[in-house]
């Protein structure tokens, strides 16, 4: 999963990327730092990543009419990525991409 999310973030590097994981948008890494003070969101570390530190911060997808709005306020650009196929129709991983691109 974290290789869709380092792929789709090298396609948009200047852009927040909120990444569909269930019912949640995830943000990693540099982009997790600068949500959970843009928003107001908790910042948790896994204990393990390969290429950062492991930030994460996420809130519920029906909350995205909420948060999208303050980071656009804030001036930032914000890719969304959403799950292109059903999760339990698969028993992959499911396949993801950005949705939309979102600009002030």
């Amino acid at each position: 999963m974290m290789k869709q999310f380092y792929e789709l973030k090298s396609k948009y590097p200047e852009a927040v990327l909120l990444f569909r994981c269930g019912d949640f948008y995830e943000t990693y890494e540099d982009d997790a730092k600068e949500c959970s003070h843009l928003l107001g969101i908790t910042l948790t570390k896994r204990n393990s990543s390969p290429k950062g530190k492991g930030y994460m911060a996420g809130f519920p997808h029906h909350a995205l009419d909420t948060y999208l709005p303050k980071l656009i306020r804030a001036g930032k650009r914000v890719a969304i990525c959403d799950q292109l196929e059903d999760p339990r129709l698969t028993k992959k991983l499911v396949k993801r991409g950005i949705s939309e691109l979102v600009n002030q």
